[in-house]
């Protein structure tokens, strides 16, 4: 995988239907969550994609075995000699491993997890993760790259939080699940995977309320189950298909959708000139013709998620007129726009805003996924370019999408998965 390309070339409007994948960023959570209790947990509509394949590393490098079952679930068995370590060559890999610092504390007393890797967005501090489990009773140090953390008994208490941190809010609800008394969480997270790690916790025994609110409450229990849970579905991905729709045009279905979850999206693709319409279990959608320019800014949800914009980014750079994108969520995401640039998009960086200049054709070209939704923003870019597209580094693809080149031939896409030395040797013909 890791030296695999993507060549995307046009070939018209999109037609079918595709069934939503369970969401990565609420599945990876989950499985850090089975650190929690002895037993055999089951997780259905998890993606099989290569950060699960990572996180089911990393929970077999503490000795907590994963499988995958016939019928698609994962399951996953916890038992009584687990090894309070994450490891450096498999928390490099991606900063969702950071997730098993509170599980870990909350139910060993111990962790030692090395610093979190993952796509370089510039500065995540894991700051708000510490200060957290730190009002909790926990201490912790630094030493060789590796976060030693130690807890006799964690302790209910107040944490503020001064930014609604997704990844802090669920390692304080994990952490807080066990302790001992009521830990109020102020100005939380908001995003519905917040809301799948609490219903998945609650279901273990937890009792948590206000998951999905700036307010979450939580009374800590003695002791939690091992439970079966259904992954919420992946709205990155509903992104993902609408952004491509967009720019190829046509009609799709989308299967296993959460509208609820994703009304800011519907809003700004509506006034793009996407037609969406909520039905029973998901969305139809249609477009035809070049969008129209729109403002667009990432927020904590329930804002634009930053993940959506630079798919929302490559949409955009077909528009009939100038628009206007602000990152507020993450420093240094914007390496994927030289990409674009390369294809003849014309986007100006200024700080942390982008002018998108739209134009009526970008260019076939060879480019390269800086990170999963950077690869993700260069295919929907290539289904409106006048020659074939080859992206580089498409292991970064499959680190988010399931079974993504084969899901999009299934719709109309032209589009294939190729060694470099296939590539190369096109190239010199």
């Amino acid at each position: 995988m890791g030296v695999s390309r993507l060549v995307v070339r046009p070939a018209g409007p999109l037609r079918g239907e595709i069934t939503v994948q369970g969401a990565k960023n609420s599945a990876l959570k989950l499985m850090a969550a089975c650190v929690l209790a002895e037993g055999r947990y089951v997780l259905r509509n998890v993606p099989r994609i290569s950060d699960v394949d990572h996180m089911l590393a990393l929970l077999d490098a503490m000795r907590i075995s994963g499988r995958w079952r016939e019928d698609g679930a994962l399951e996953i068995v916890r038992g009584s000699d687990v090894v309070p370590e994450a490891p450096y060559e498999l928390v490099e890999r991606m900063r969702a491993s950071s997730a098993v610092l509170g599980p870990l504390l909350a139910a060993m007393g111990q962790a030692r997890v090395a610093m979190p890797g993952g796509d370089d967005f510039g500065s995540r501090p894991i700051d708000m993760h510490l200060h957290g489990l730190e009002a909790l009773g926990a201490e912790f140090s630094l030493t060789h790259g590796m976060i030693e953390g130690r807890a006799t008994q964690l302790r209910g208490t107040e944490v503020v939080l001064e930014y609604p941190s997704v990844g802090a809010t669920e390692n304080l609800l994990m952490a807080g699940v066990l302790a001992d008394g009521r830990t109020t969480v102020q100005n939380a997270a908001r995003e519905p995977e917040i809301a799948d790690l609490a219903a998945f916790l609650n279901r273990m025994g937890g009792r948590i309320l206000g998951a999905g609110s700036p307010t979450i409450t939580i009374d800590g229990v003695a002791e939690l189950r091992a439970v079966e849970h259904t992954v919420v579905p992946d709205r990155i991905e509903v992104a993902t298909l609408l952004t491509a729709l967009g720019v190829a045009g046509g009609e799709l279905t989308l299967r296993a959708v959460r509208p609820d979850h994703l009304d800011l999206l519907i809003d700004k693709l509506g006034r793009m000139g996407l037609r969406i319409s909520p039905e029973e279990g998901g969305l139809w959608a249609m477009a035809s013709g070049r969008p129209r320019p729109v403002d667009i800014a990432t927020l904590p949800y329930p804002g634009l998620a930053t993940d959506y914009l630079p798919m929302l980014v490559a949409l955009l750079a077909y528009a009939d007129g100038t628009s206007y994108a602000t990152e507020n969520v993450f420093s240094g995401r914007f390496r994927y726009v030289g990409e674009l640039a390369r294809m003849g998009a014309q986007v100006r960086v200024d700080g942390h805003h982008l002018v998108i200049d739209g134009v009526r054709r970008l260019s076939g070209a060879p480019v390269r996924a800086v990170d999963i939704r950077a690869g993700a923003a260069l295919v929907v870019a290539a289904l409106g370019a006048d020659g074939p597209t080859t992206i580089a580094d498409a292991h970064h693809i499959d680190r988010g999408y399931e079974h993504f080149v084969e899901r999009l031939r299934g719709v109309g896409v032209d589009i294939e998965r190729v060694d470099s030395e296939r590539v190369d040797s096109e190239r010199i013909d």
